[in-house]
């Protein structure tokens, strides 16, 4: 074998806590390593560098030219960098890279001698996701790059003694420069693929989920405002009718279950993904967000947006009109500047608006959930009594927790309700929130055309909240407007198939068994209600009915789904309870009391 000597450039890099990862999520840590293998090779090659030794997660290459391995290097990092902060990301993953220039021995396709291990005793003492250089490569390159180059001392380094070594600076992570640099828009032309994607409207609008921002600073402050951009996102985009939005709901339960975003997003049918993170450093705030095409997984737009806290409500009409002009192209976004809503301008009063509805969100869980909720939605309206959305999301807390049971004085309670739902339609009548509650309440005093007129309002400013299309299309279905009604009510099946607080579809398909019996369409009706896994009272009727109206000479009381609650049902007051599943019809409730008299009892 030819053995040979030559002067070359060494660069050493392994990724970081990589056993750690290992031992944890074996395989998904392996498939992640050989993304960040394919992003470092194909730099490598495109600098003129050759690798020559792999292990694991280690990754050694020799370069002809100093200039170009820095180079190489800092465009690994700064791409690794770009990767690890997507919200399609799997498993961020960091390298550290350590570089010095040698006399080496070439003994066929591998390098030996002291500049290899001196390579890797520097890498050793690199900190994540930085560059560090030996003294002999900084002075080869001073002057020549553009990088920052900084000296972090001696240090002392296994086998080869003191050693000065320097970073090279200028990545997108170094903490010197994170919150003081200008707005900057991640470099499209190299990474993004922006030019090569042309994003048409279609006659099928498309479905776009807002994945929860990742709060990279895990400070308890940056939890609640990662819950605020990404919620306030979400009601932003519901807000336009050229697309339709996931819920949060949705999107909560795919993160905790742990599968990756592409997959979650073929699995609902998505088109594109929203997400990003947020850091947060004194007053100072930095969000990335990014638009993925759920289709491929390329990304359509990234940027990254420097601000001061008080700046939030600039932060999120830049994301939301930037996103709105990628997804529908050139068309003419008319509703842009109609869907830039802020609740409040008082700041302090916005703060304990997002904590309270961080709590509400979770009330169902518990009590002091409830209770928490309340007393933030109290404290963000003594600041701002104007604030229509605390209004009417108390209103809404006070109506969970009644169905749950948290109080003890129901009808102090219920005042309560009623006394914030019409402060919040005083103070902002165009609130959607106000007007969904009011729908609601309104439903259940049996005022039909008065809940109508709200689900319509609130439906014509948020077509896309699933809580919205839940209460106006059971409006509309028991109006005897089911075509629509039975259209919104798919909808929110497909946007929210779980609702909050819930276990199951049981809410949503209850909705749709209830549409399908007012539109007398006794076959889905049916159909419907054997996904319930938990039949109520009123969907148990309804189904028993539609079996009778299918089949002709059946004996229902020997089908299987009549047995399995008749012996439960039987002891029920049917006349009451018809009367309670509130159908404007006087004739059908009559039809059903006679109907459950006559099988039933």
């Amino acid at each position: 074998m030819n053995t040979e000597r030559k002067l070359t450039t060494i660069m050493a890099m392994d990724a970081v806590n990589f056993s750690k990862m290992m031992s944890e999520k074996e395989e998904i840590t392996l498939r992640n390593l050989n993304q960040c293998r394919e992003i470092i090779d194909e730099i490598i090659t495109q600098n003129n560098g050759v690798i020559f030794n792999t292990g694991g997660d280690s990754v050694m290459s020799s370069f002809q030219s100093v200039i170009e391995c820095i180079k190489a290097a800092h465009k690994i990092q700064q791409e690794l960098y770009k990767r690890n902060e997507l919200s399609t990301t799997e498993l961020p993953i960091e390298f550290r890279i350590g570089i010095t220039t040698d006399d080496v021995i070439i003994e066929g396709n591998n390098l030996f001698g002291q500049g290899v291990n001196i390579s890797s005793r520097i890498e050793s003492e690199c900190p994540p996701g930085k560059i560090l250089i030996s003294r002999v490569v900084k002075d080869q390159i001073e002057n020549k790059i553009e990088y920052p180059i900084t000296s972090i001392g001696k240090k002392s380094l296994k086998n080869i003694g003191e050693m000065e070594l320097f970073l090279i600076g200028g990545l997108s992570k170094d903490e010197d420069d994170f919150f003081n640099e200008e707005k900057t828009q991640i470099d499209q032309k190299d990474n993004l693929k922006d030019e090569n994607i042309e994003v048409k409207r279609t006659s099928t609008k498309p479905k776009i989920a807002i994945l929860t921002f990742k709060n990279v600073t895990k400070n308890d402050d940056s939890v609640f405002l990662s819950e605020s951009i990404t919620g306030d996102l979400i009601i932003e985009f519901s807000r336009s009718k050229e697309m339709d939005v996931v819920s949060k709901k949705t999107c909560d339960d795919h993160e905790k279950s742990g599968e990756d975003a592409l997959t979650f997003a073929k699995k609902n049918k998505i088109d594109f993904l929203v997400g990003g993170n947020i850091r947060s450093s004194g007053n100072r705030l930095r969000v990335t967000v990014d638009l993925t095409n759920a289709k491929d997984g390329s990304i359509i737009w990234a940027e990254k947006f420097d601000r001061i806290f008080e700046e939030i409500f600039d932060i999120e009409d830049e994301i939301l009109e930037k996103i709105s002009t990628q997804l529908l192209g050139n068309i003419e976004n008319t509703n842009v500047e109609n869907i830039k809503r802020k609740p409040t301008e008082n700041l302090d009063s916005y703060e304990n608006l997002v904590i309270g509805r961080y709590h509400w969100l979770r009330q169902s869980l518990s009590k002091e959930h409830n209770t928490l909720a309340l007393e933030h939605f109290d404290k963000s309206i003594n600041l701002d009594e104007k604030n229509a959305r605390s209004h009417s999301l108390k209103a809404c807390t006070i109506g969970g927790g009644l169905g749950k049971q948290y109080y003890e004085d129901n009808d102090k309670m219920m005042k309560m309700l009623f006394y914030h739902v019409e402060k919040g339609l005083e103070y902002d009548d165009k609130d959607y929130e106000v007007r969904r509650i009011s729908c609601a309440i309104s439903l259940m005093q049996k005022k039909y055309d008065e809940a109508e007129e709200h689900g319509r309002i609130a439906y014509s400013m948020n077509p896309n909240d699933p809580r919205v299309l839940a209460v106006y299309g059971e409006i509309l279905v028991r109006n005897n407007k089911t075509k629509l009604g039975i259209e919104l009510l798919k909808k929110t099946l497909e946007l929210d198939a779980i609702p909050a607080g819930q276990k199951n579809s049981d809410n949503r398909y209850r909705d749709l068994v209830l549409g399908y019996f007012c539109a007398e369409d006794y076959e889905n009706c049916l159909n419907n209600a054997k996904k319930i896994k938990d039949l109520e009272p009123r969907s148990w009727l309804f189904m028993i009915y539609s079996i009778n109206n299918l089949e002709e000479n059946i004996n229902l009381k020997e089908n299987e789904f009549y047995k399995s609650k008749s012996d439960e049902f039987s002891k029920l007051d049917w006349t009451k309870t018809i009367d309670g599943f509130h159908l404007p019809n006087p004739e059908m409730n009559k039809t059903l009391e006679n109907f459950s008299k006559e099988i039933i009892n």
